[in-house]
């Protein structure tokens, strides 16, 4: 067999042969029972897979009652750079970390009744980047890559540029209908995509204006941290990461004093964090910045939060300190408890960001232990929800150059090996691998043996065909899983902006409001039944 094959071609070293030639004794001893394939006994029998195709049938014809209640609330969780590649090896990986082979494994996304496809392309590029793809699926409009809350009309990093093309999002909607409205993520909150919810900035970058050039300051721009606390008054819920943004330049911070890389950035010497404490304490409002403070809070006393639990992004959800940093899924059933409290509803928009993170570095395994962690928090999203009056939807901004194969056994660890060597340089290689990225290396000339080092550590990074310092994006289509009211207008190959679109109208606000009802709970009107009336009527008077 092809994976027992003997590296004869190109040896490097007596030591790395010894331990080439354990590992493929090793792996004789634990593959020689996957001669034949390892599957539950029951998968043989035809009427296992007949049975399981009827119950999927029968929860497909449930369906044809579609959900026409008008949505209280709205949820968009965003897999940074989520494709559907990431989608189904975190799959896999979350039924391996419950003892399962994995690919039968049902992510909370994929329980989700609708799914349809976005085409992610900014207006100036193929291959998007997360700022002008957060515009398009939070603000409804298409726009340019590195820019945020601004039309294409605006030039990324001309200030000059910016007023007379500012977009709003959805959020604001929301806020203006009088709904509730929150930001949970696990970056910076002054980053590419929770940025767009409320910022209108010709760079993504700009994080506070140590970031920012002379000329944009003059200008009158303002940065992203500013414009957090200014441009949309009283966004009732703001977790993430990003401190040092709001702080002094050189001021220490809380979690580690004395540091200069976390220390505050902020040239104007202006405090954002504590005139929001001055401003929000009479009002039921709570700054924490450690998962003790967070989790002590009773969201029954609490109408606004702020919770920034890193000076940058937060830490990998592997990596995470869990007595002191908040997962994704607390954070987000502290912000639902929050925001279910207004009568009228609410907006939360989740952001799973460091997904993204693990791919640019070429860490595949942070990556995916970031999607699993998303998707526990979409299940307990679930869990203080209801479909009948709230929509969910998942989705990615964009995806990456990401992806496995090598035709392997069913069951193998989602990390793990090939179960053949390469038929050109007679090496292992690991079913993960980047089409580029920082995990390109060459060796005495020749590829990597991955056999002589540990391509299942948290930090490994996988093989790339192109050597680059940060892997890029991919530029295929995203998956849109939705439920909820409304939720198959969600259907086919879509544009990403026509997302908020679709949500505003579900909820009635924003522009979508002519078809709402106003005095019923199922506010959405029929297009259907309404055409049908109209059919009928015609018909009667032509005969």
């Amino acid at each position: 067999m092809l994976w027992l094959r003997r590296e004869t071609h190109h040896p490097h070293g007596h030591e790395n042969m010894k331990v080439t030639m354990l590992l493929i004794i090793c792996s004789s001893l634990i593959l020689g029972t996957l001669e034949t394939p390892q599957f539950p006994e029951q998968e043989k029998e035809p009427k296992f897979w007949n049975d399981w195709a009827q119950r999927t049938l029968k929860q497909a014809l449930s369906l044809q009652s579609l959900n026409f209640n008008k949505a209280k609330n709205l949820i968009l969780f965003l897999g940074d750079g989520m494709g559907v590649p990431t989608v189904t090896a975190a799959r896999i990986l979350k039924g391996q970390l419950k003892g399962k082979s994995g690919e039968e494994t049902q992510l909370e996304m994929d329980k989700f009744p609708f799914v349809s496809l976005a085409k992610t392309y900014n207006t100036n590029a193929q291959v998007a980047d997360s700022a002008g793809t957060a515009t398009a699926y939070l603000c409804g409009v298409k726009a340019n890559e590195g820019t945020v809350g601004v039309s294409a009309a605006a030039v990324r990093s001309q200030c000059n540029t910016t007023q007379g093309n500012e977009v709003t999002s959805i959020l604001r909607w929301a806020k203006e209908a009088g709904k509730s409205v929150g930001i949970v993520t696990t970056t910076r909150v002054n980053h590419a995509t929770p940025s767009a919810a409320y910022a209108h900035c010709v760079d993504r970058d700009w994080y506070s204006d140590n970031e920012m050039p002379e000329e944009a300051l003059q200008s009158g721009c303002k940065d992203i941290a500013r414009q957090l606390f200014e441009n949309i008054p009283n966004i009732d819920v703001i977790m993430g990461g990003g401190r040092k943004y709001m702080f002094p330049k050189n001021k220490s911070d809380v979690e580690y004093p004395n540091i200069l890389k976390h220390s505050g950035t902020r040239k104007d010497g202006r405090n954002l964090i504590q005139e929001w404490i001055d401003k929000m304490t009479q009002k039921k409002g709570h700054y924490v910045w450690n998962k003790k403070q967070l989790l002590s809070l009773n969201p029954n006393n609490v109408d606004y939060l702020l919770g920034l639990f890193e000076p940058g992004d937060l830490m990998y959800d592997l990596e995470r300190n869990i007595d002191t940093d908040p997962s994704l899924t607390e954070m987000v059933e502290v912000a639902i408890k929050i925001l279910k409290k207004n009568p009228n509803g609410f907006y939360l928009l989740v952001e799973g960001g460091r997904i993204d993170h693990g791919h640019h570095e070429g860490k595949a395994k942070q990556a995916l232990y970031e999607a699993v962690e998303m998707d526990r928090a979409i299940g307990q999203a679930g869990l203080l929800t209801s479909i009948h009056d709230t929509m969910t939807i998942v989705t990615a901004d964009h995806s990456h150059m990401f992806n496995f194969g090598g035709y392997t056994h069913r069951g193998n660890t989602i990390f793990g090996l090939a179960p053949m060597t390469s038929d050109i340089d007679q090496k292992p290689f690991t079913s993960i691998l980047y089409g580029n990225g920082p995990g390109y290396k060459v060796i005495n000339g020749t590829r990597e043996n991955v056999s002589t080092i540990d391509y299942q550590a948290n930090n490994y990074q996988a093989q790339a065909a192109v050597p680059l310092s940060s892997e890029t994006h991919g530029g295929e289509d995203v998956a849109v899983f939705a439920k909820g009211p409304l939720a198959h207008l969600l259907h086919g190959v879509q544009e990403q902006n026509y997302i908020p679109h679709v949500m505003a109208y579900a909820a009635c606000i924003g522009q979508n409001k002519e078809h709402c009802m106003s005095r019923s709970g199922t506010a959405i009107s029929h297009p259907v039944l309404s055409s049908i009336v109209v059919l009928l009527t015609i018909t009667q008077l032509l005969c």
